[in-house]
This record gives C-alpha cells, sequence and structure tokens, in this order.
C-alpha cells in the first residue's frame, strides 16, 4: 500500500494542489527583482514585496497541508526525500521570510544585491525542494491512490 495523504479532498491531496502558488510567487520575487537592479521605477521593488509576502501566505498553506501528511503517515517520516524536502523548505521560508523583513526596513536599495542573491537562493531551493517532493510522488508513490498505482503498471 502508499503512503496517504491525510489532507486530502476525495482522495486527491491538498499539498500538492497549494505549492504552485508559493513557487509562481518566489519565482516572480526573482523576476521582479532582475527587473528592478535593471530600472528605477518603483513599482518593481513594490511588486516583489507583493510577491514575497503573498508567496510566504501561500507557503504556510503548503506547509500546514505538508506537515499534516508527514505526521499523519509514519511509512512518509520513514523517507530521506520527506525529511529532506522539509527542510529544504523551511530553509526557503527562513530565507523569504528575512528577505521581506530587510525589504520593509531597508527599503529597495536592500534588493540589489542582497535581495537579488536571496531571491536567487530561493529558486535554487524551490529546485531541491521540488525534485525531493518529485521523488516522494513518483519514487515512493506518497499520496498516489492504489488504483492509478495498478493501473500504471
Amino acid at each position: 500500500m502508499n503512503p496517504k495523504s491525510t489532507l486530502n479532498i476525495a482522495g486527491h491531496p491538498i499539498h500538492p494542489m497549494l505549492i504552485p502558488f508559493p513557487v509562481a510567487f518566489f519565482v516572480g520575487t526573482l523576476v521582479t527583482d532582475i527587473l528592478h537592479s535593471q530600472s528605477d521605477d518603483p513599482f518593481w521593488p513594490a511588486a516583489s514585496n507583493w510577491m514575497l509576502t503573498a508567496g510566504l501566505v501561500m507557503a504556510a498553506l503548503a506547509a500546514l497541508a505538508g506537515l499534516t501528511d508527514f505526521f499523519g503517515d509514519s511509512r512518509i517520516r520513514s523517507l530521506r526525500a520527506a525529511w529532506l524536502h522539509m527542510i529544504g523548505n523551511i530553509v526557503l521560508v527562513l530565507i523569504e521570510a528575512v528577505s521581506l523583513w530587510r525589504r520593509v526596513v531597508q527599503g529597495p536599495d536592500f534588493i540589489v544585491p542582497t535581495g537579488l542573491a536571496l531571491s536567487l537562493i530561493a529558486v535554487a531551493l524551490l529546485l531541491f525542494n521540488g525534485w525531493k517532493g518529485w521523488e516522494m510522488v513518483y519514487r515512493h508513490r506518497v499520496g498516489v491512490s492504489e488504483e492509478t498505482s495498478n493501473s500504471a503498471r
């Protein structure tokens, strides 16, 4: 039997439904940071702050769903990929929270180069964390229904 997703709607895990939002917002932050580095337009730093804020809110929701699954099935907790995924996402959220805090305190001057560097690190972490999430689903079958597993074989 595959490890089950504890938090789901009609058998569909909620965590993978939520994760595209913080991913898009954090990548959007990198894009707006790059645009700010090339322009004096005050729109771009404001857009970065909004992207970071929305990303952190959605990351919190995705984290709640992910932690519910993590603690809901001991088989998930036994996976090294699950631990790396969780730790990587905690580090990602901490980096983005510090970045937002410094942007609010220091203003747009923080973005180049430090905020931009943090956004690059965040996107690199997104790639790693996404790879580990993919590994849990496609290698360890976390949250995959038995019917789907049997029809794929």
